[in-house]
């Protein structure tokens, strides 16, 4: 019976938890210790996790597929501005966006579409 109790709260716990942590988004960039992180992380944990405030203040969740880093438009790279996905300087021949204003300073960027 301790156990059927056991797990009867902890149930309770996480559907309580649900509403406000499961339906609520990303924020990225956010400050985890004196790090800057622009897409999940999976420190102290096994899976990917972000968090819920700029600066992380206990209020995290997992992540899912449908929270990658969003891509930043305009962006500087090298000298020039681009307000959608670029080819330019990737070796692969596949476009790239970042994930600041300016890549030439943070240089954080993700992969776009494949067929753009």
């Amino acid at each position: 019976m301790e156990v059927l109790a056991g797990w009867v709260s902890l149930v309770l716990c996480v559907y309580g938890l649900k509403a406000e942590f499961v339906n609520s988004t990303c924020v990225f960039p956010f400050l985890y210790g004196d790090i800057i992180y622009y897409n999940c992380i999976s420190i102290h944990s096994n899976y990917d996790w972000c968090s819920l405030d700029k600066k992380f203040r206990g209020r995290w969740r997992y992540c899912t597929g449908k929270d990658p880093p969003m891509c930043t438009f305009p962006f500087l790279f090298r000298k020039k501005l681009f307000y959608s996905c670029t080819k330019e300087g990737y070796i692969l021949d596949r476009s790239w966006c970042s994930l600041t204003k300016n890549y030439n300073e943070n240089r954080k960027w993700k992969q776009c579409s494949p067929h753009k």
